[in-house]
């Protein structure tokens, strides 16, 4: 009689089979729950992290043509390629976003970014559009960047109105350097410090330095006259003058010397008219019509 012998070995590596495929479902519900759970914690949605993959993914395919196309030789037509892919696959100025204007016309720098519009973003030339953005009168600094797929994102530092330049036709807002920002009305201008005479705006910075030597009249000062170009006149909202002498250091000194004067016998307010501290050491004072009142005086004598 047969025997038949049963292949236990066969069961064996059938339940280990089943075993392992088990344990790899197991880990891959746990991975892929880990992923979700990590996913979940990011401040996309799902079309935005569609988007963003989508977008680093044709980044990488049109730098590898890039640098395909370079390694053989054609750097151009590279250009021209991949300017073509990233304009297929969506990658092309549709939108600007403009941050850090607050006095100047926005327009100005929209009428010049807006000449990018509808072209590619390989394309796009970073430095030209900055250099457009820092030559306007009231742009000091300006960032320009890309931000993919269809947006260019300017940042503009704008400069600071620091004081009106009395020009012979017209009252020109300027900044602390001097550089003119735009016309400027009397209305506007009213309570702002007026710099006046050739070469004055040149000389602002050096004005600033000045003022500050003095903080307490700075408030009080209306206008600076820039004399044969090597001294101020300064003029107070009082409407008196004081004349100051030439040379930064002589003209700081002098301002505190005023200052701690009209401090103790307040100075400001009276009835001098003029001030002159251009000689050393000396305060010269003009009062109006007291030169004739002396010359009465003395021919009644």
């Amino acid at each position: 009689m047969a025997t038949v012998k049963r292949k236990t070995t066969g069961v064996r590596r059938s339940t280990a089979a089943k075993s392992r495929a088990a344990k790899a479902r197991t880990a891959k519900t746990r991975t892929q729950g880990g992923v979700n759970r990590a996913l979940s914690l990011l401040p996309f949605d799902d079309d935005q992290l569609h988007r963003i993959f989508l977008a680093i993914i044709l980044g990488g395919a049109v730098a590898l043509a890039w640098f395909v196309a370079s390694l053989a030789g054609v750097p151009a037509l590279a250009q021209n390629e991949v300017a073509k892919l990233a304009s297929d696959a969506g990658f092309e100025v549709r939108r600007v976003k403009v941050t850090g204007v607050q006095r100047m016309n926005e327009l100005k720098i929209y009428e010049r970014a807006l000449a990018e519009q509808d072209r590619p973003m390989p394309l796009v030339d970073l430095d030209a559009l900055r250099e457009e953005l820092v030559a306007l009168p009231w742009v000091e600094d300006a960032r320009v960047s890309r931000q993919l797929p269809d947006m260019l994102s300017i940042d503009v530092v704008e400069r600071t109105p620091h004081a009106v330049l009395k020009a012979p036709d017209r009252l020109v807002l300027i900044d602390a350097s001097g550089e003119e920002l735009e016309p400027i009305s009397e209305k506007n201008a009213k309570g702002m410090l007026h710099v006046e005479g050739p070469g004055a705006a040149r000389q602002v910075a050096h004005l600033g330095d000045l003022l500050d030597a003095a903080p307490a009249l700075r408030s009080k000062v209306a206008n600076a006259e820039w004399v044969g170009n090597r001294r101020w006149n300064l003029t107070f909202t009082t409407d008196q003058v004081l004349a100051l002498p030439q040379g930064d250091r002589d003209a700081a000194t002098a301002l505190v010397q005023f200052a701690r004067l009209d401090g103790q016998n307040r100075l400001l307010g009276g009835k001098v008219a003029t001030f002159d501290m251009r000689a050393p050491e000396r305060i010269y004072m003009r009062v109006p019509g007291r030169a004739a009142e002396m010359l009465g005086e003395g021919g009644a004598n």
